[in-house]
């Protein structure tokens, strides 16, 4: 039985360097050469095998290039050795939910998600911090411990505020790439291969985020830059133009696998569609029978022996064939008296579902700030949140990209008020969908906290947590009983169950002491079965069932993928039953996967029961037997 400790790869989130290693290794096995520290690449091969004749001009390369930016990626590769604590009074239908919201940085929440979301998000949204020179903090140096949000942020130095990005540091920029680059590693990570991020930003960082975006999914895989109308009154106190609008870019993982659905026709485009003669296949708009490219410029007669060509520098744009059988259809139309120029009935059932989006948003059809801030105050959280995203705007990203019949899911890790859950749960109650959504949130304190009837909201990711809450049951009261998912678990940011071996030099004997319980004190099942789910790559949602063998809780989770037994107290005499009952278990579950057995190390009365209940189990098929 292998020991779990605070070191072990399984404690810590994916790595992303010994990933990428061994991808070149598998293409160029001839890079892969011994360092002082082990594995390592040599460039100077890399460079030759794609003819890099640049090398004494290898400091001169084009591309965005600012202070920090090493040291930026460095900060996306490290592993994170925190863990994600279940807050099941804050959440809601915890034991069906397949929704996430989670509170802490996001960055280290990125690495956390990495083995059980890889590849697995449809459509990523961002609103990150405009970069305004008002405070935008993020620590993005995770501690063993996080208490003190203000303290560990910036926010606040000796009592007090201090801002963290101000033009007069010097590094506005700079400050601005370092935060968001390693989270957009991190993020392109987490797409899967048709999947499409969308980012919002104004002008003042637009042009540098084009350059990182590209760098980041690639230049290839650019989308557009989609211009929303974000006001629709004019700034007359602007001193040179009123500001009216924001941009938001799109880029797939790999555009050529992209596939966008089409966007819902308007009502004026739906009105060009009538059925004036009653033609059974429904309304349809006339639209001519010739192009501006082709070959055929023959005429041709209909049956009612009304003759037609092209008109001169046009070409036909059907051949007499297809002529004759939309003819025959009565699927051309010669106007009301029967006499006029013909035209093909191009009907609405036949055409393209949906049209092709534009690169224009107006405010007429995806909303704007003014519209964001009603959408807060009709759940009762208005003027609690500064910029919010109006829900309309989201709808139209969640249509474009995902399908209602398939469980997408929806990451938004600068979540604020929480625009895109909300966003995603009436998009399935509209339409029945599955999609799920996973929301992260830094708890930074509120401007105006709420104190109210029992309401506590201090932080903005409280905020975020209750206004999912609150359009949960706005839904529930409007549909009533529905079999759309309307709840969440709610997890935070935190330092590992897994007790690191910290000695003190001025008592190394109580040291050992301490080090003998491997799992920290205040932590209980709940937390340990939460950072089991992420350090081993499973869902977080995945369902969990319990079992009591002799007084002990057993715990299967995804349908056998993962058994665990966390009691305290293992004895010699209980080792048979206990492993006999995780054996019959396992063979009703039957997992399609290998399974893994974890206990707690110091469970075990001694090393025979630890040896004697592994034993059983991987005669019984089950190898992967770990403790912690």
């Amino acid at each position: 039985m292998e020991k779990l400790t605070a070191s072990s790869p399984e404690a810590q989130s994916a790595n992303l360097v010994a990933g990428n290693i061994e991808q070149l290794k598998v293409l160029f096995p001839e890079l892969i050469t011994e360092g002082a520290n082990g594995v390592v690449v040599n460039v100077d091969v890399l460079k030759a095998l794609v003819n890099d004749a640049s090398v004494a001009d290898s400091d001169e390369k084009y591309g965005l290039n600012w202070h920090g930016k090493r040291r930026a990626r460095q900060l996306a590769l490290t592993p994170s050795t925190g863990t994600l604590r279940p807050c099941l009074e804050d959440s809601v239908d915890w034991d069906r939910t397949q929704n996430l919201m989670i509170e802490g940085d996001n960055l280290e929440v990125l690495k956390l998600l990495q083995k059980s979301y890889a590849g697995k998000v449809k459509l990523i949204y961002i609103d990150p911090p405009y970069n305004t020179g008002k405070d935008f903090v993020y620590p993005d140096n995770f501690q063993d411990n996080i208490k003190n949000y203000l303290e560990l942020t910036g926010q606040v130095e000796g009592g007090r505020k201090i801002s963290s990005n101000t033009e007069a540091s010097g590094r506005f920029h700079t400050d601005w790439l370092n935060m968001i680059y390693p989270r957009l590693k991190l993020a392109r990570n987490l797409l899967c291969d048709d999947g499409v991020i969308f980012i919002s930003i104004d002008d003042g960082e637009v042009a540098n985020l084009r350059k990182v975006g590209d760098e980041i999914f690639g230049e290839e895989n650019f989308i557009a830059n989609i211009v929303w109308q974000k006001k629709y009154t004019r700034s007359n106190d602007a001193k040179w133009f009123s500001d009216n609008h924001d941009h938001i870019l799109a880029y797939g993982k790999n555009k050529d696998l992209v596939t966008l659905n089409g966007q819902d026709r308007n009502e004026d485009q739906l009105a060009a569609y009538t059925n004036p003669d009653g033609h059974p296949k429904g309304p349809w708009k006339a639209t001519p029978l010739h192009a501006k490219s082709g070959t055929n410029t023959a005429a041709f007669t209909f049956s009612n022996e009304i003759v037609w060509a092209p008109p001169k520098g046009t070409y036909r744009r059907f051949n007499d064939a297809t002529m004759r059988q939309m003819d025959e259809g009565d699927e051309i139309w010669f106007g009301g008296d029967g006499t006029q120029t013909p035209q093909r009935k191009s009907f609405l059932c036949e055409v393209k579902q949906g049209v092709t989006p534009v690169t224009l948003w107006p405010y007429q059809e995806v909303g704007h700030n003014h519209e964001a801030n009603n959408d807060l105050k009709s759940l009762g959280l208005g003027g609690m949140f500064d910029n919010p995203k109006p829900v309309r705007l989201l709808q139209r990203m969640i249509s474009l990209t995902t399908k209602p019949d398939q469980e997408h899911i929806v990451l938004d890790f600068f979540s604020g008020s929480g625009t895109t859950a909300h966003a995603v749960l009436e998009a399935n109650i509209q339409d029945g969908g599955n999609r799920r959504f996973i929301c992260v949130q830094l708890p930074h304190p509120l401007s105006n906290p709420v104190q109210d009837n029992g309401v506590s909201l201090t932080t903005i990711a409280d905020l975020t947590a209750e206004r999912i809450r609150r359009v949960a049951a706005a839904l529930q009261t409007k549909r009533g009983n529905t079999n759309i998912d309307l709840g969440f678990r709610k997890y935070y940011l935190s330092n590992s169950n897994i007790q690191a071996w910290d000695p003190k030099p001025s008592n190394l004997e109580q040291s050992l002491f301490d080090s003998v319980e491997n799992i920290l004190k205040d932590r209980n099942e709940s937390d340990v079965l939460s950072e089991l789910l992420l350090k081993l790559g499973l869902d977080m949602c995945v369902p969990v069932s319990k079992r009591s063998v002799d007084g002990r809780e057993v715990f299967s989770v995804a349908d056998g993928v993962l058994f665990a037994c966390l009691t305290p107290s293992i004895d010699a005499q209980d080792v048979e039953v206990l492993a006999a009952s995780i054996v019959e278990w396992h063979r009703e579950l039957s997992p399609s996967v290998s399974t893994t057995c974890v206990f707690l190390d110091n469970a075990f009365s001694d090393d025979v029961a630890k040896v004697n209940l592994t034993a059983i189990l991987q005669q019984n098929g089950i190898k992967n037997v770990r403790s912690l």
